[in-house]
């Protein structure tokens, strides 16, 4: 099984990266974990509708470059569905089971996804009503994944 993230914005801060490299060792067990990090385009705070509309579309024609042809797509999308860990592992479960080889999971950039995007998913999840800085959702959705996969395998995981 491989699985993509495709993020927009870049993680500096070498805590983050540190929790990110762990659960990606950890996950060598189970599967290949390849991250992708889109560059965020500018998004001063006063942005026109017409403007945030224009760097989402941006950002989103680049997320969808990395989708490769035949690949489940979960974008993170908080109007998505609000799922536990279980039903996490039963999804990536059936996914595989359906035949696709390849998941993508997308992060999008502070202004959020583009409607293409979003369109092209093919599951829109949300981890929560709350917002969360797109570096921390990182760490947050790897440990899902990694968690999932124990789920899977009948390992043992925290409740």
């Amino acid at each position: 099984m491989n699985i993509n993230i495709i993020a927009v914005g870049k993680v500096k801060e070498k805590y983050f990266n540190d929790a990110i490299k762990n659960y990606e060792k950890m996950l060598k067990s189970y599967g290949d974990l390849s991250i992708f990090e889109i560059p965020d385009e500018a998004a001063p705070e006063n942005l026109s509708e017409k403007d945030m509309i224009r760097v989402k579309d941006i950002e989103g024609e680049k997320i969808l470059s990395k989708i490769k042809d035949g690949s489940y797509t979960i974008a993170l999308d908080i109007k998505g569905k609000s799922i536990d860990s279980v039903e996490l592992a039963d999804k990536m479960k059936n996914v595989m089971l359906e035949g696709f080889s390849n998941i993508n999971f997308i992060i999008g950039g502070s202004l959020g996804l583009s409607d293409e995007v979003l369109n092209r998913a093919d599951f829109r999840l949300s981890f929560s009503k709350m917002t969360f800085p797109h570096k921390l959702m990182r760490v947050i959705l790897v440990e899902q994944i990694y968690r999932a996969f124990r789920i899977m395998n009948n390992h043992p995981y925290h409740k």
